[in-house]
């Protein structure tokens, strides 16, 4: 669990979406302040704002007779508030010598405190029989003659309209937003933050397929986010560093396995020249140990590169019975019968041929150097696998885990070999992208070979 809090904690995913509710979260709460201070707090200035628009827009929709003079107010949308609300709001239309020339339903003695206050276009106030008025004068020229639309609110109803239904409807709106906020914007954060990270998973995924067999590869850098680019290319760099520090050690290897076999093949020849005796003996034992390490590593060199594999059609029997007649000789002189078990029915294989012979034949003389005299090597083929079972002692379960590992040997080993010959042999599996499995076989060991893939 905590592993999986300290990834979510490093997910650029979840950091965005955090972010994004945080943010909206700040932004609706800075609103509802807003908001709030404004209603609460500057609620008169809010009323003569609103006052003020309205009655320039009412000024706007004034009809006149032909003699000049206003008759009526041609948007009928606000009427029924001065008809029904006389006591609270109502308006009047005056020339400039402060007649009046229409006006509609008011409570009487209305007007008479907005009466003392001289008359000009914008807000002003007054008090009306103890309540305060919020008024506003809407300028209007026609003919050349200029009116004022005069309209008057109480500020008790105001503040009435606004806590009681404003702030209300603020509330509602501001829930609905987060909600639109949270589920549409927040669908919205999640799966563009898909379509960006998905570049980064594809690259994730080409990233974990490059092996030493595969160290020409590299990052295609098409469709990945600009900010991503700059590691893409350093990666690449990187692995064009290691693929070059890679290939300087095969070829170091090869080419000084390869320049000791021309001395080793010297120094046999004149010790074979020599008269017999221990000493002579011992000596060839040696030039022969090393001999067969620098040829299996050259081999192993060649098989660890992809590009020396040439791929075709192989029947698997005529590859077993060609390894099973190369290893009689050894067989018979450990007193190991090789027998073959084929039920492949003549199956046919996608492989190097000359791999698969050293595969087969690494498989059986590491059996035959294990068997017991007198026991048997199997070797059992099937359509899509091999199995090689020897009745020898086998290993420990610990130790099934480094068959495959260079330069191990098991301790009931015959020869004296340089512990590569299996390491050669998975290197030969994973190239064709088969699996090459060691199992306890009570008694005895069995290996493995399947066609199938190699799964990572």
């Amino acid at each position: 669990m905590r592993l999986v809090r300290r990834l979510h904690r490093n997910s650029i995913s979840v950091k965005m979406q955090l972010a994004y509710v945080a943010g909206m979260m700040l932004s609706v709460s800075l609103i509802a302040l807003v908001v709030l201070a404004a209603l609460g707090f500057q609620s008169n200035i809010l009323s003569e704002n609103d006052i003020n628009d309205f009655s320039g827009e009412l000024a706007e929709n004034l009809q006149f007779n032909a003699q000049g003079v206003p008759v009526q107010v041609a948007d009928e949308e606000y009427l029924w508030l001065f008809e029904t609300l006389y006591n609270e709001i109502a308006f009047r239309v005056m020339d400039q010598n402060g007649q009046v020339a229409l006006a509609s339903r008011a409570a009487p003695e209305f007007w008479s405190a907005a009466d003392q206050l001289p008359l000009k276009a914008g807000p002003f106030e007054f008090q009306q029989n103890g309540i305060m008025m919020d008024a506003a004068n809407g300028v209007r020229v026609h003919n050349g003659k200029t009116w004022f639309f005069q309209v008057a609110v109480s500020r008790r109803f105001m503040f009435f309209a606004h806590d009681t239904f404003a702030l209300r409807f603020i509330e509602d709106g501001l829930i609905l937003l987060s909600l639109v906020l949270f589920f549409v914007f927040g669908a919205c954060v999640h799966f563009a933050l898909g379509y960006t990270l998905r570049p980064l998973l594809k690259l994730s995924q080409a990233a974990a397929l490059i092996s030493p067999r595969s160290l020409q590869e590299r990052l295609q850098e098409d469709h990945v986010p600009t900010e991503i680019a700059p590691l893409v290319r350093s990666f690449n760099i990187a692995l064009d560093r290691l693929e070059r520090g890679y290939r300087l050690q095969q070829e170091f290897l090869a080419t000084a396995a390869h320049e000791l076999k021309t001395p080793l093949a010297l120094i046999r020849a004149q010790l074979e020249l020599m008269p017999e005796n221990e000493e002579r003996d011992w000596l060839l034992s040696d030039v022969k140990y090393m001999s067969r390490q620098v040829q299996q590593l050259l081999l192993l060199t060649e098989v660890s590169e992809e590009q020396n594999y040439k791929f075709c059609t192989v029947e698997l029997s005529q590859i077993a019975v060609e390894a099973l007649s190369y290893l009689q000789r050894m067989a018979d002189a450990a007193a190991v019968k090789l027998i073959l078990n084929d039920q492949s029915d003549g199956a046919e294989w996608q492989a190097d041929k000359g791999a698969l012979f050293t595969l087969l034949k690494n498989l059986l003389e590491n059996a035959i150097q294990h068997a017991p005299a007198g026991t048997e090597v199997i070797l059992t083929l099937s359509a899509d696998s091999l199995t090689v079972r020897d009745f020898g002692p086998g290993v420990a379960e610990d130790e099934l885990s480094q068959l495959f590992n260079r330069f191990w040997r098991g301790e009931h080993r015959r020869d004296i070999g340089a512990g590569l010959g299996l390491a050669i042999c998975q290197e030969i599996a994973v190239t064709h992208h088969w699996t090459l499995s060691a199992y306890k076989a009570e008694p005895g060991l069995s290996f493995t070979l399947s066609t199938e893939a190699v799964e990572h």
